[in-house]
Parts: C-alpha cells; structure tokens; sequence
C-alpha cells in the first residue's frame, strides 16, 4: 500500500496489465472502479498508419441529386432521371478535358481527379480514380509524350487544401501570423498593360475601340491560337493543374460562368475570392463554362511569334471565349481579364458595366463612387453607416446593381489597424497577401516596408468585410460621385453636375499625380482615364457615358463631382481639403440636403457649388475665396481647363445619338474660356 493512501502496485502474480506490466489499485472502496486501465480505449481500426491518415479526412458527397438532360429515362413525376456520383465525376472530367483540349488533336488528355502525391486509398488497397480516356488516335504519328500520362485535376478547392498545396510545393508561401497566405507573384509585381492583346476579326473590328487612347491592342486568330497551344502545351505537361469553376455577376439573371485553369495554389486560391463561389449545389450542375482562362504564366510566350513584343502575353479571344496568360503570374491579371470581358459581354445586353465602388445606406439608397488610385474611392465608399455592395466592379441593370466579384483586392502600403480597420481585420485565415514583408521568425507583417513593390495586395473574400450586403445587389443608384484628386487645387470640394457634365467628367476621368505618386513627378500632372477605367474598357467611351446618361435619366440619379485633393492653392503651396470636410459633403449627399441647396457658379469649368454644407467650412466650398494670388489662381484654373479640352480632343469626332444633338452638348458642358 501507497504510504499516500492513495493507491499502490500490486504484486504480479495477483494482477496483471498489459505487457506483464502491474495493475494500478486504488483504495477507493467502490468495487467497480478499482482499476484504472492503461489501454481501456477502444482500439483503431487502422492497421498502418497510412489507413490512420486515411480515417482523418472525410469523403464529401454531393449534397443534391443531379438531373440528366441526356438521360432517357424519367421518373414518375416526369422529372429528369437521377445521375450517379461516378457519371457526375464523369461528365465533370469530360469537361475539362475537353478545356485542356490541344487544338492539334481531337480529344482533351487524360484527367484525374486529386493531388498525384497522395493517392486515396479504400481498405488499404489504391482506389480506382474517375478519369476520361481520349479516344485512341487512328495513326501512331498522332501520339505524343503528353498522350500517354495522366493530368491531375485539383479541383475546387478549399482555402485549406489550397494552403497546404501552396506551403509544400511553391517557395515564397507561407502563413502569416494574422493566418494569411503570403505568396510571391515573380518577377511581375503588376499588371503589363502593354503585353495585353485582343483578338481583332470581323466583329471585334467593328464593335471594339481600337487606335489612339485605346486600352486594346490587336492581334490576329492565328497568333493566339499559337500562344493557347503554348500554354495548353505547357499545363498538360505538369502532372498536376488547379481548376476553380465559378460566377461572375451577383444578379442571377445575368451571371457568367467562368473556369480557370492554372498551375499555382496562389492563382487558384486568389480566384476562389475573387470570383462567385458556387454553392455545391450550383457546382454539381454548373456544366460548359462561358469563357475559359488559361494560366501559364510561369511559362513565357515565344518572343518570336508575331506580335509578341517581350517574353509576356495576356491574350483575348472573344468569339472563343478564351483568355491566355503568359510569361506573367501576377494574379491581377485574371481579375482584370475578366472585367474587361464584362466590358464587352453586359452593354451587348444593355448593362453597364462599371469601375466603381457602391455602397447603400439603410433605406436603399445606392451611390456609385468613380476615381482612379489616390482618390479616396475605397475610404469613402467604405463607411461603417451603410452596407457595402462591392469595392471595385459593378454592372447597372434593368434589375439595379450588382457586384461583379466575389471579394476585394485591396492596396496594403503603408496599411494599419488605426486608418483601415475593416481591410486589416479581413486580413486572415483564406486572404491572399501579394509580395509583403513579414518578419522571418514571428511572421508578422510589416504593411511599411517596399522592398519586393509598393504595389502589395491583399485579396479576400467580401463576407469578410463586417457590413458587406449578402447577395450584392441592390437597387437603382441615387447619387453618382466622381472623385478627382486636383493637385492644381482649384477644382471646388463639391459640385453639383447637369447630365451633361456628368457625361463629360466621366469620358474624362481626371485625376493628378503628384510628387511620390510616381519616379520623377515634381509637380502636378494631369492624368485622364476615360470612364475611370480605360486600361479595362473595351467599346468607345461614349458608348458607356451614353447608357450612363441613359440610366440616369430614367432612374432620377444626381451626378456630382468631389474633390479630395488641394485647396487654396496647387500642391506646394496650397493644404490638401481634410478628409473629415470629404466626410461630411459625402455625407450631405447620401442625406438628400443638397438638393435643395443655393449654388453659384464657376468661371472656366461652370460648375455648380453650394453655398454651405454643414459641418464643412463656407470659405473653401469656393476654391477663389482660398487664393490669395488671384492671378496664380486665374491662370492655373485656364492651365487645367486647357488640359481637360486637349483631352477631349480624341473623343470628339466620335458621335452620339442620330442627329449628334447629345455630343454637342457634351461638349459644351465641358470648359468655356
């Protein structure tokens, strides 16, 4: 006995454990739990510890039956006939081998579904996988190295799964400590707008803009199908691909089903937010994809090959539905692709497309924010006041507005807690984090430092934004704010604009660089971007500023024009307009107040400007009471004007409506000297 009184060893030849090991007695009187067992759990049912691995993870099983359009038969209901499981994965194979299908051969490769590295297993022994044979070619000649082996499709995967296929097998992933993945896009830290190239036939000849100031540069079928086989080529090659089926467009009447086909966990987890997610219920029947991207972009493109100007090409094929990537893996890439398909598939079916945060307040009413990078767009469409319908890409239906995507990219230089808390609290388990710097042993992230860019990205979902509204749509915009950083400083903080004007600053899209922004700006520089957007539009400004004029009119939405740069004089010399006055005139303008304001108006430009906002000083809303160099004021606001008109010298020529009735008068909503 335990001189504790607690318990004590038996001797061995009364009681026995297991491996001849005594029994622990305790004193407790209760005869039923003398003994405490060593091994009084169940056993495992694995034998290895392979099967052990195995019994970790749970198969998933499709949640709904599937219904088959070619199926012959049909149940009582006259419903279609149930599929099984293995014809679904059959069907869903045969689809994306037939996206991987070689232009040079009849039939897509051999698919395989799951990581090639870990094999499942049943009761032990390999599982049979579902695959798609191609048919066996009719001459010898016809096969090649790639015919005889098998692509390893991962498909749809979770953030989770997509975590630990980066972590193992892509150098520069890792976790940080907020559980963000941290990758590395290559040796291309942003888009290569000059690299991008759209396929011009008869069609696209004649609906597309093309020439001076267009965003799209040409190329010819031939040489795209070159760059496809290329990549095609290349992505049969590896033994294993990631393939994300997905939406665009949160309307459901207007939706387009995207697939995307890559070779990194990075691309594939950035578009699984970026993109729509299905539900498994819309993924089981989601079918042949709208339009299809192929991402090759560890690959370069052929120098060599007709039109090719570096070792990138960012290829698209309308009439194929197609989109090829080359030479680049930065993952904006695939974002913006997409948006300049929406640009060209949405005004076909009279929507506009749009580059534009929205938000909405509480009793519905929607505002559209427009402004090119330093405006504010993201700060003040983000207001914890109002439901956040999307930060970046919209569409203006007969049905209201919607959101194009399914998460956010946001800008992380110089990001913190105390100046974005939403963007930093989104910051976490299933965010991509684009070329940051994290501390080697805490894996902290330092948002200050540019050692790899200062173009640093963080790309998630949008439900992680606390006031997103789920779905992402909502009714017809009230109020359409165009955001303009005037470095020149005088532009007024607030003008109230006519239609016209609406239309005039929007084909414009002005904003100012100023020194920082860019190597070598030592003063301000005009910058204009037609429709806010114009690296991404793909038909004449006037087309989209007309449907918005359109859309407008119809549905009652005020225009106005907020400036977010300099007062009281050009950058240097004047102050940049407090984001707390921004606040309240965005504020004003939600409210509805400023629609029965008293306003005066502007030399040169002719704007309207109110004569108080609440909350905001009276002596700035007019940009002429804040110099005290008249002089300096009158020939800096004919230097900017004269820019505007110089501008729109490329959009003159192009006319609106039958009798050009409505481009006169856009043009004379613009500077009058």
């Amino acid at each position: 006995m335990a001189e504790n009184g607690e318990f004590s060893f038996t001797s061995r030849a009364r009681s026995t454990g297991r491996n001849g090991l005594p029994r622990i007695q305790t004193n407790n009187n209760n005869k039923e739990t003398l003994v405490c067992h060593d091994d009084s759990a169940t056993p495992i049912k694995a034998k290895t510890i392979d099967e052990l691995h195995s019994l970790q993870k749970k198969r998933s099983t499709p949640s709904t039956p599937i219904k088959s359009p070619l199926a012959t038969g049909t149940a009582a209901d006259g419903s279609f006939a149930v599929i099984s499981e293995e014809e679904r994965q059959r069907q869903q194979l045969q689809s994306i081998s037939a996206s991987l299908a070689s232009l040079t051969r009849e039939t897509g490769p051999k698919v395989v579904k799951g990581d090639p590295a870990t094999p499942r297993k049943v009761d032990g022994q390999p599982s049979t996988h579902s695959f798609h044979y191609t048919s066996t070619p009719t001459f010898d000649d016809n096969i090649s190295d790639s015919a005889l082996k098998f692509t390893h499709v991962l498909y749809n995967l979770s953030p989770a799964e997509l975590y630990e296929q980066a972590v193992k097998y892509e150098k520069g992933s890792f976790i940080t400590s907020s559980g963000a993945l941290a990758t590395l896009s290559g040796a291309k830290t942003g888009r290569s707008p000059r690299d991008k190239r759209v396929v011009k036939d008869e069609t696209t000849e004649r609906e597309l803009w093309w020439g001076k100031g267009s965003p799209n540069i040409e190329m010819d079928e031939h040489t795209f199908l070159v760059n496809r086989e290329r990549a095609v080529d290349y992505l049969n090659s590896l033994d294993k691909v990631f393939v994300n089926d997905q939406f665009l467009n949160w309307d459901p009447e207007h939706r387009i089903k995207v697939r995307i086909v890559s070779a990194r966990a990075y691309h594939s987890l950035f578009m699984h937010n970026m993109c729509i997610r299905p539900t498994p219920e819309e993924l089981e029947d989601f079918g042949t994809p709208d339009f299809t991207i192929y991402n090759a972009g560890q690959f370069p493109c052929n120098r060599y090959t007709h039109y090719m100007t570096s070792s990138t090409s960012i290829d698209i094929n309308l009439a194929r539905k197609e989109m090829v990537i080359l030479g680049t893996q930065y993952a904006g890439e695939m974002k913006k692709g997409l948006f300049s398909l929406m640009h060209y598939l949405m005004p076909k079916r009279q929507i506009l497309s749009l580059h534009s945060g929205c938000n909405m307040g509480k009793d519905g009413d929607v505002a559209l924010f427009f402004g090119l990078s330093g405006t504010g767009k993201t700060t003040l469409s983000t207001d914890h006041n109002r439901y956040l319908i999307g930060d970046d890409e919209h569409c203006w239906s007969d049905n209201g507005v919607s959101n194009i995507e399914g998460g956010c990219y946001a800008k992380c230089i110089d990001l913190s807690r105390e100046k974005e808390p939403d963007i930093w609290n989104a910051i976490k388990f299933g965010t991509v984090l684009e070329n940051i710097v994290f501390d080697e042993h805490t894996r902290e992230v330092d948002y200050l430092d540019k050692s790899v860019t200062e173009n640093t990205r963080a790309a998630y979902p949008i439900e992680y934004i606390p006031n997103a509204k789920i779905p992402c749509v909502g009714p017809h915009p009230k109020n359409i704010i165009l955001l303009a950083c005037d470095a020149f400083g005088v532009l007024p903080p607030l003008s109230k604009l006519s239609l016209e004007q609406t239309m005039y600053h929007f084909i414009s899209g002005y904003t100012a660089l100023v020194a920082g922004t860019e190597e070598g700006v030592k003063e301000p520089r005009a910058t204009f971007s037609a429709c806010f957007g114009a690296a991404f539009i793909m038909l004449h400004p006037t087309k989209y500023a007309a449907m918005l004029a359109e859309k407008m009119q119809k549905h009652g939405a005020t225009g106005w024009l907020v400036n977010t740069g300099w007062s009281g004089g050009s950058y240097g010399s004047g102050n940049r307009i407090k984001l707390a006055f921004t606040r309240r005139i965005i504020d004003a303008i939600h409210s509805g107040t400023l629609l029965e304001a008293s306003y005066t108006k502007t030399p040169v430009f002719g704007l309207e400007i109110p004569t108080e906002i609440e909350g905001v000083p009276s002596e700035i809303l007019d940009p002429e009471n804040t110099w005290s160099d008249m002089k300096a004021y009158k020939d800096t606001l004919s230097k900017l004007g004269t820019l505007f008109k110089k501008n729109f010298e490329g959009f003159v020529n192009h006319k609106i409506g039958e009798d050009n009735k409505l481009t006169d008068e856009i043009l004379a909503a613009g500077p009058l000297f």
